[in-house]
């Protein structure tokens, strides 16, 4: 889950941010904390912040209340909220010294509040076990780190799944795709089944920044490196003109169909609307995009090697640097990750439980079958998952934005795959410069 700021809002963020850094002082940021210890009979109250719906809110709540009756001295002050809107609220908390001791955060903002002192760094408390990522998959908990500092827990493991509708194949008598499967076979299965289905093979791809992320680590690049962009316009290019002749050979739908992909949300989503055979989400989505079809779905990897695809953190919690109590916050964020009475509460709302352990824990207890499909997907795929990429730059959510501009700048005919790839590279590195 995602949330988007327009470019206002994000000054308005940054700015406020910089104002907390000289609110709040230059706390060491380091490891123990001076509050009292989780054992204490005092009165402990934490305040925690998420955005979700009232599902979301109803789980979380449910959870801190287990916490509270372990230990009946900590109680929790609770605030949360839909997903629009809350990055700036979190700004703001902060610029006026009111951070929550414990807030959710994603891969798009991770980096710029830890970058400017906000986050605690949980590596000290990793290393004392007070805070245990052992029975975490190693590229899940590192894709939290960011310049050397554990800035946030993953909570909720997710990846890349190319979802494809099962019925129409069958109903078609077509092969369903394999992981593993190169782009241009993939490209050729998609093109054969817009021929015989009578329906686009897939969704193009060419402006979803994950699909090309994947693609360019089975180029051995990566989307960043260190404080600059992991590609040039040469990849861009390349990647453009590989789903240009995709569209060509009608693999694809028509340019306003595929705008359609890329505008509404996953409940939306061509495979699930009958557009396309094909589409490209988060495994963790399945469920949501059973619901909106009577049709028999399947998901797999994207195209090519599978060990391009990581461990993503589908959020995190963090505890904010000068909170008060800083030991009982780690051991709230310990206990939600690593208990499996918690866990069992908690679900797969924030994706699969970043504790394999607790995992099983859970996928005993689902009945849903896409929620357990996705289970089984992401295990296969965790089997073969590479090392986790860096946590994205200060600027990611433009860069996602433009990679749209772009790609669809040449499925209109607007530019060129070149000139689109140009415009876009230099768009992008102004925005993490910033």
């Amino acid at each position: 889950m995602h949330s988007g700021t327009t470019p206002r809002r994000r000054v308005l963020a940054a700015s406020a941010l910089t104002l907390a850094l000289a609110l709040t002082g230059c706390g060491d940021g380091g490891g123990g904390g001076s509050g009292p210890a989780v054992d204490s009979t005092q009165p402990v109250e934490i305040s925690f912040f998420w955005w979700g719906g009232d599902a979301r809110a109803k789980l979380t709540e449910d959870a801190l209340a287990l916490y509270t009756k372990k230990h009946p001295n900590v109680t929790f002050k609770k605030t949360w909220q839909v997903n629009q809107g809350y990055f700036d609220k979190l700004a703001t908390l902060t610029a006026g010294n009111d951070a929550p001791d414990i807030f959710q955060i994603d891969d798009n903002y991770l980096t710029e509040y830890a970058a400017r002192g906000v986050t605690l760094d949980l590596s000290s408390y990793q290393k004392s076990g007070k805070l245990d990522t052992s029975k975490f998959p190693e590229s899940l908990w590192k894709y939290g780190v960011v310049e050397g500092k554990l800035a946030g827990v993953a909570f909720g493991e997710n990846t890349q799944g190319l979802v494809y509708n099962k019925t129409l194949l069958a109903k078609n008598n077509l092969t369903e795709p394999k992981t593993g499967m190169s782009w241009d076979d993939f490209i050729s299965w998609a093109a054969n089944v817009s021929t015989v289905a009578k329906v686009p093979g897939t969704m193009d791809p060419s402006a979803d920044y994950k699909a090309f992320w994947v693609w360019l680590r089975q180029q051995g690049k990566d989307l960043y490196n260190g404080k600059e962009l992991g590609f040039t316009a040469a990849d861009v290019t390349k990647w453009f003109e590989l789903w240009k002749g995709a569209r060509d050979r009608k693999a694809t739908p028509t340019a306003d169909v595929i705008h359609e992909g890329n505008a509404t949300d996953i409940t939306k989503q061509l495979v699930v609307t009958g557009k396309a055979a094909t589409s490209w989400v988060w495994v963790n989505q399945m469920p949501e995009l059973k619901k909106n079809t009577k049709d028999e779905l399947g998901v797999i990897a994207y195209p090519g090697d599978p060990k391009a695809q990581w461990a993503r953190a589908s959020m995190y919690f963090s505890v904010f640097r000068n909170a008060k109590n800083k030991d009982v916050a780690v051991d709230v964020i310990n206990f939600l990750a690593n208990d499996v009475e918690a866990g069992k509460v908690l679900g797969t709302d924030r994706g699969l439980p970043s504790n394999l352990d607790v995992r099983k824990a859970v996928n005993d207890t689902v009945t849903d079958a896409a929620m357990k499909l996705s289970i089984q997907v992401e295990s296969d795929l965790g089997k073969t998952f590479g090392p986790s990429p860096q946590v994205p730059l200060k600027g990611h959510s433009t860069v996602r934005s433009e990679l749209i501009k772009a790609a669809e700048s040449v499925q209109y005919n607007r530019a060129t795959p070149q000139q689109a790839a140009d415009a876009f590279v230099t768009v992008c590195k102004t925005a993490i410069s910033k």
